[in-house]
């Protein structure tokens, strides 16, 4: 199975790289990103695109690919709609039409959010955007097309955030992951399990489109 991923220096991305990296039914994975990943593997090759709204003129090393696992995204806090809009909805829109249009029995993961609008006409901002996003994911001719909306995800194997302020959570908060799996295990995941389940979604397919944490747990 050959994978394309986008966001793979992010914390997400990191923990699905790595997962397909070992995973014996993978043999090969391009990162598809502004700047190099820093990881050298057999699997591994890189995509450095500098304007990630135009891929007119690397379209001939997009095709040949069973699944895209897109986990790019950014916090919308201090941001107003319209550029939040430009950096979630554009910015993946940009990259799936012609992924749609050259791998159509391509499988296309995004990772999305728990709490996500998908009537797209809900209170909060960054909500309706991603259920605009996934709205129009779903709409492309793609084989298969699945949104996951992980809550908390627990870091695993050296897995980091690039925002400080958030790594600097998730170390806070990491004696208290143990309890949320036990109390709150519809809400909790682990980077791990995302990769996991993402593979699984790409070689079997998942229940529905829409993936939540429960259903991120089960994929196995």
């Amino acid at each position: 199975m050959k994978i394309m991923l986008f966001g793979a220096t992010g914390m997400v991305g990191q923990g699905v790289l790595r997962e397909c990296l070992v995973d014996g039914d993978v043999t090969r994975v391009l990162c598809v990103g502004r700047k190099p990943t820093g990881q050298e593997h057999p699997k591994l090759s890189e995509l450095i695109v500098p304007d990630m709204y135009d891929y007119s003129a690397v379209e001939d090393r997009l095709s040949g690919f069973d699944a895209c696992f897109f986990c790019l995204g950014v916090s919308s806090v201090g941001m107003n709609e319209a550029d939040y809009r430009r950096v979630t909805y554009d910015l993946t829109l940009a990259a799936a039409q012609p992924l749609a249009r050259l791998n159509p029995q391509m499988t296309f993961i995004y990772v999305s959010g728990a709490g996500t609008d998908s009537t797209e006409r809900g209170p909060s901002m960054w909500a309706r955007v991603k259920g605009a996003t996934e709205n129009a994911l779903m709409r492309l001719p793609f084989r298969a097309a699945y949104m996951f909306r992980p809550g908390f995800i627990e870091p695993m194997h050296g897995v980091r955030s690039k925002t400080a302020l958030y790594q600097a959570a998730y170390v806070i908060a990491k004696p208290v992951f143990g309890l949320l799996r036990r109390w709150a295990p519809n809400r909790v995941t682990t980077s791990v399990q995302v990769g996991r389940a993402m593979l699984v979604a790409a070689k079997r397919g998942a229940p529905m489109p829409l993936v939540e944490v429960p259903d991120i747990n089960a994929l196995r």
